[in-house]
């Protein structure tokens, strides 16, 4: 009853080569397992040198107040929130790929899962810290939490969006990485019982937390991870829905607009997939992962970037329609003359923007083209590009002349420790992506075990000709 599978075999295989486990714990381990590489120290290098100057523009900011950033009457919101809201839109993919796709039960997301969950650790760790420093008087932050005080009537007001950013982004952190080290717990394991050198034996043993393999620690650690799962599913939908609040709850023409909340999570969804499309992109050619992360996942990730980027340009025309059909003078003067207006002071960043989400992503519905690996990697700069001008429109375009022509901005520049700030947490995020490469395994050794006997090339091979036979059999017996 071999014609009774409940896959198709036409799919191609998400593990190439003929692989068995050994391979599989060889070639993945052993990366983790080398001395650095001179590529890696150069890398590791200039992302630790990027993060001490981000370190630097902190402590001019801290030291001498917002005023070492370039904001002034109307722009009170500038590089600092637009860099908040693109690292949070970062951080879903590796949610996305983990959680739905897991409950969802799809076979490619074991090649990308552990490096898009270490990636949406690292760009929350990266977002978190732009609503921190902007407070200006950071040293006062314990006045925001929402704790009984002897201080009289002043009380966090919990009807505000940017108190629920908090909640929603602290949740979002410990789900995420729980579910990146749940899942890493076996392969630290199978490097504690590969290791030689005391130190790393000392290193992965208490990491792994006493993981045996056996039959109860697999059963408990299937089950965590589908509770684990279902809990983020609801925050990849939540969380950017709640930094969208941040804007649709105001009064500003531009940003009350009740579209907000899913065009938000689709465009985080579209950026995010863009940065694994990067991140992965190179990892797989430095560290010679190309039979497991495959052209297969490459294209499926396309898919998903062409799917979203076609959403999010929708939104964008709906916004427009909008805006238009209101009548209200203020909303349509935000859209004509301070966005669509190629000659306005932002009409640039607006067009930037729209050829970078929408049009150029349409390349994609070119199977060609989602198998080119060059045209992928430019793509996923191109994309993630587009969706830090998006927010840059949204925030400035919409702030920089409001309802009083007296108090209009000329133009809104970021000045220099506005930009370090911004370069060190690409410092922070690449430090940290470059110690997890090194020290982690980037792909799930157990999942692809797992997937191993399925989706294997070798697997997939032998069903073909079990099938065959059993199709002549079946033709065979019914002559008779």
């Amino acid at each position: 009853m071999a014609l009774l599978k409940y896959e198709s075999q036409v799919r191609p295989p998400l593990v190439v080569g003929e692989k068995n486990y050994h391979d599989v714990t060889e070639d993945i381990c052993t990366p983790v397992e080398a001395n650095p590489s001179k590529l890696w120290w150069i890398g590791f290098l200039i992302s630790v040198a990027l993060l001490m100057f981000g370190v630097y523009s902190i402590y001019r900011e801290v030291t001498y107040g917002v005023g070492q950033w370039n904001l002034n009457r109307t722009i009170g919101w500038g590089w600092d929130i637009t860099n908040f809201v693109w690292w949070v839109g970062i951080g879903h993919a590796g949610t996305l790929i983990s959680a739905i796709l897991l409950l969802f039960r799809q076979g490619w997301r074991t090649g990308v899962n552990r490096a898009a969950e270490a990636m949406t650790i690292f760009a929350v760790m990266c977002a978190g810290q732009f609503p921190i420093w902007h407070m200006g008087r950071v040293w006062m932050a314990f006045f925001v939490l929402p704790y009984p005080n002897t201080r009289g009537p002043l009380w966090v007001n919990f009807n505000s969006p940017l108190l629920w950013d908090v909640f929603a982004i602290s949740t979002y952190f410990t789900v995420s990485l729980l579910f990146w080290y749940s899942g890493l717990l076996p392969d630290l394991a199978t490097l504690r019982d590969r290791a030689k050198v005391k130190w790393r034996k000392m290193f992965y043993g208490v990491t792994a937390f006493g993981w045996t393999g056996s039959t109860k620690h697999w059963q408990r650690h299937e089950a965590l991870s589908l509770v684990l799962a279902g809990l983020s599913t609801p925050l990849v939908l939540s969380v950017h829905t709640i930094v969208s609040f941040d804007f649709a709850t105001s009064v500003i023409p531009g940003w009350h607009t009740t579209i907000f909340p899913p065009y938000f999570v689709a465009g985080a969804i579209f950026s995010g997939f863009a940065m694994v499309q990067t991140l992965l992109l190179v990892t797989r050619k430095v560290l010679a992962l190309e039979e497991y992360i495959t052209i297969e996942h490459i294209e499926v990730m396309n898919k998903v970037i062409v799917l979203t980027g076609s959403i999010v340009g929708i939104a964008y025309l709906t916004e427009l329609f909008m805006a238009w059909y209101s009548h209200v003078n203020y909303e349509w003067f935000a859209f004509k003359e301070n966005r669509v207006n190629l000659f306005s002071p932002y009409g640039w960043a607006y067009w930037l923007m729209m050829g970078c989400n929408v049009i150029s992503p349409q390349i994609f519905w070119f199977r060609k083209m989602r198998r080119n690996l060059l045209v992928t990697f430019f793509m996923s700069i191109l994309v993630n590009i587009g969706m830090w001008f998006e927010r840059f429109v949204i925030i400035v375009t919409s702030l920089y002349r409001d309802y009083l022509p007296s108090s209009w901005s000329t133009y809104y520049s970021p000045t220099i420790w506005e930009v370090g700030f911004y370069l060190g947490t690409f410092g922070l995020f690449f430090t940290c992506y470059f110690l997890f490469a090194k020290f982690f395994p980037v792909i799930a050794v157990a999942e692809i075990k797992h997937i191993l006997k399925k989706n294997g090339e070798s697997y997939k091979e032998k069903m073909d000709v079990v099938e065959k036979e059993s199709v002549e059999e079946f033709a065979h017996h019914h002559a008779h």
